[in-house]
């Protein structure tokens, strides 16, 4: 039997009539979100959509200001 990946989570969410999806609460501690937090939802009509932790966003944003994304 395989073992999952160290540090590697999947959830299933179900989107709401006003599309709105509900963090599961084991995604919620994991990544330390909590009420009120503004998260960053970033698509990408090739690979999906990613809400990225809270605490990548100044490498993120270094990724994305110095010309590492595709256009």
């Amino acid at each position: 039997m395989k073992t999952k990946p160290k540090g590697k989570y999947a959830w299933s969410v179900t989107v709401g009539e006003k599309g709105q999806i509900v963090i599961p609460k084991q995604a919620r501690a994991i990544f330390g979100i909590e009420p009120g937090d503004s998260l960053l939802l970033l698509g990408d009509e090739k690979r999906g959509i990613a809400i990225p932790p809270k605490d990548s966003m100044t490498e993120l944003f270094s990724t994305i200001f110095e010309g590492g994304g595709e256009e």
